[in-house]
C-alpha cells in the first residue's frame, strides 16, 4: 500500500499529533523522519544552551525545565483537544504510579546531564548517547534471554574496549556517561510501558514533578539565591527552559511512532555527533589521544552494529 502525500498543513495538524499512526511494515512516513530528525538536532545543539547557564545552580535549571513545560505541554494538549485523557490518567492510581516512575527516571537523566554539560563534561554526556543502543542490546539479551548475533557481539566487544581504555585513562569508570545511558535507557523502557499517548504522558511525568520543582524554586527566592529573580538575561533562559525541554521530547515521541526501530537506531547518532563536536570544537574540552582511540572503538561498534542490523532487516 502506498502512504498518501504529507503536506506541511498535515505535519502540523491536530490529528496527526494526538494520534500518530503507527510505521507501515516496510516504510517509514516523512512527517515521522522530520519529526525525530528534528528531536535529535535541538537535543545536539542543548548543550550550548546549558552552558550558558553553567553559573546556575543544577537544581535551579532542573525546577524551570519542569515549570515551564508544564504550560508548553499543557497548552499543546489543549490545541489538541487531548485532556480528557490526562485527566483520566490523573483519576488513575496505577497510571500515577507508572509515570512517578518515568517521571523519576527523566529526572536523573536530566540532572547527570545538565551537571556534565556544566561542569565541562559534554564528552560523556555525548559518549553516554553513543552507548545507548549497545546496551540495549545487551538488556535483550540478559533480560529477554534474545540470542546475540556476530554483528552484535562484536559491537559489544569494541564498546567494551572503549569503556576500559576510558577506564584505565581516568582511573575509574566513566560514571556520568554510564548514569546519563542507564537512567535513559530505564526511561525509554518506562515511557514503553505508560499507556497513554506521548504528549498527555510527557504533561503527566512534569506535572507529578511540579510540586517539587517549586518548593525548590520558592525555597531559593527565599534564601535570595534565585537567579531567576535577578530578572536578567538568567531570567530569560530559565523562562524558555520549557520550550527546550518539551520541544524535542514531544518531536521525539511522535516521531518514533512513524518510524522503523532501524530508522530510529540510526538517526538516535545525530544528537551525540552535534554534542562531540559542540564539545571539542566549541567548549575546547580537552580531548586526549586515549580519548579519540575510545571514541574510534565507540564510533567502529556503532557502525558494526548499524551494518548488522541493516542486513537482518533485509
Amino acid at each position: 500500500m502506498t502512504q498518501s502525500p504529507v503536506s506541511p498543513e498535515n505535519l502540523a495538524s491536530p490529528a496527526n499529533l494526538a494520534s500518530p499512526a503507527p510505521a507501515q511494515h516496510g516504510g517509514d512516513q516523512p512527517r515521522g523522519f522530520a519529526f525525530a530528525l528534528g528531536a535529535y538536532t535541538l537535543w545536539g545543539f542543548l548543550p550550548l544552551y546549558m552552558k550558558a547557564l553553567a553559573h546556575v545552580p543544577t537544581f535551579e535549571v532542573l525546577a524551570h525545565r519542569v515549570i515551564w513545560s508544564v504550560p508548553v505541554a499543557g497548552l499543546l494538549l489543549v490545541w489538541l483537544g487531548r485532556t480528557g485523557d490526562l485527566m483520566a490518567a490523573l483519576r488513575n492510581r496505577r497510571m500515577l504510579a507508572m509515570g512517578a516512575l518515568s517521571a523519576a527516571l527523566i529526572a536523573v537523566n536530566w540532572g547527570i546531564y545538565v551537571w556534565a554539560v556544566q561542569n565541562g563534561h559534554a564528552l560523556d554526556a555525548a559518549l553516554g548517547y553513543y552507548i545507548n543502543p549497545l546496551l540495549t542490546v545487551i538488556t535483550g539479551a540478559v533480560i529477554l534471554r534474545e540470542a546475540l548475533n556476530r554483528w552484535q557481539m562484536a559491537a559489544l566487544v569494541l564498546a567494551g574496549l572503549a569503556v576500559a581504555l576510558l577506564t584505565w585513562e581516568a582511573g575509574r569508570l566513566p560514571v556520568l556517561a554510564l548514569g546519563m545511558t542507564l537512567s535513559w535507557a530505564c526511561y525509554a523502557f518506562a515511557k514503553k510501558q505508560l499507556p497513554i499517548g506521548p504528549n498527555q504522558g510527557f504533561l503527566l511525568e512534569v506535572l507529578i514533578l511540579l510540586p517539587l520543582a517549586l518548593a525548590y524554586a520558592i525555597w531559593a527566592a527565599l534564601r535570595g539565591e534565585s537567579a531567576f529573580m535577578a530578572m536578567g538575561t538568567d531570567t530569560v533562559l530559565l523562562a524558555c527552559a520549557g520550550l527546550v525541554t518539551a520541544i524535542p521530547l514531544i518531536l521525539y515521541a511522535n516521531g518514533a511512532k512513524l518510524l522503523r526501530l532501524s530508522t530510529i537506531g540510526i538517526l538516535q547518532y545525530v544528537s551525540p555527533t552535534l554534542i562531540f563536536l559542540v564539545a571539542v570544537f566549541v567548549f575546547d574540552e580537552p580531548f586526549s589521544g586515549l580519548k579519540a582511540v575510545a571514541f574510534a572503538l565507540i564510533w567502529s561498534a556503532l557502525a558494526v552494529y548499524t551494518f548488522g542490523m541493516m542486513r537482518g532487516r533485509k
